[in-house]
């Protein structure tokens, strides 16, 4: 069995446990995904299975778009719900025209500092075991992309947008710089990414559905 699989992610189980899942269901030798989801978040996971393992490379390192939700007036130590709370504050009115000016300053080539709790390393320890002790290192600057920035939907203190990124962007610190921009605390909410480099959401199966697929479908259903 040689291809990739394309997964619409479900919350709670990782990334990790998608591919194992993969594996022993049916029966593959080599899996693994090209560019990971947080356990919360949702959406296009791809799949590589068999020789197809050889282009982890090539996918992960393209471009990604996304649904998120920044929710405004609380800030955490992970940047997203999951995390410790670090700050609250009462927000006012949310105004559309301010947080259009907010994202306008984010797009194109921006330079962004990786969250610690992220799986980048320090001397050999990845930056979420040491988060996790209460230890903080500096980290470098990335330089990234923003292509798209755009904001769909304002219910305070939720501003729902979506984003068209390149590779190694965090939308959990996109959301914190730009509560930051706005003058309050905020943290990412949700997260759902509809595409990954060439493949998009209306190619996904369902945990679900794949739980009632045979390999011979799933071999089938492979893009090659």
């Amino acid at each position: 069995m040689d291809g990739i699989l394309i997964i619409d992610k479900p919350k709670g189980p990782s990334s990790h446990d998608i591919v194992d899942f993969i594996r022993k269901r049916f029966r593959v030798k080599k899996a693994g995904h090209a560019g990971t989801l947080d356990p919360q978040a949702t959406g296009v996971l791809v799949i590589l299975i068999g020789k197809a393992t050889k282009k982890s490379g090539e996918f992960s390192g393209q471009d990604k778009e996304y649904q998120a939700c920044l929710t405004l007036g609380i800030a955490t130590d992970s940047q997203d719900a999951e995390g410790r709370v670090l700050k609250k504050e009462e927000i006012g009115e949310i105004k559309p025209e301010a947080v259009k000016e907010s994202f306008s300053r984010f797009l194109g080539e921006i330079e962004q500092v990786p969250p610690m709790f992220s799986a980048l390393k320090y001397k050999g320890k990845k930056l979420y075991q040491l988060a996790r002790k209460g230890i903080e290192v500096k980290r470098k600057a990335r330089r990234i992309c923003i292509y798209k920035l755009e904001m769909t939907k304002i219910t305070s203190p939720h501003i729902y947008f979506e984003v068209r990124c390149s590779k190694v962007t965090y939308i959990r610190s996109l959301c914190a710089d730009i509560a930051r921009e706005l003058g309050c605390p905020g943290h990412l909410s949700e997260l759902r990414r509809t595409r990954s480099g060439p493949f998009s959401i209306n190619q996904a199966i369902s945990l679900e559905e794949l739980k009632n697929r045979s390999a011979q479908d799933i071999d089938e259903a492979l893009i090659r």
